[in-house]
């Protein structure tokens, strides 16, 4: 039995962060993502339209 130290190097251990999570901004924080739609022709738009009409407006 040696006890000569390890030749392979350790990786390193994960650090805690203690940072508050709050001040940190959120994708909810931004614009991006609500609601935008790619632009198209009238066509695809009344087919989305038709698409997304609730059961009861047919």
């Amino acid at each position: 039995m040696s006890n000569a130290p390890d030749p392979r190097p350790r990786e390193p251990k994960p650090a805690l962060v203690f940072d508050d999570p709050l001040d940190q901004q959120s994708s909810d924080d931004t614009d991006r993502g609500w609601g935008e739609r790619p632009s198209g022709d009238s066509a695809s738009d009344l087919k989305r339209f038709l698409d997304e009409k609730p059961p009861h407006h047919i």
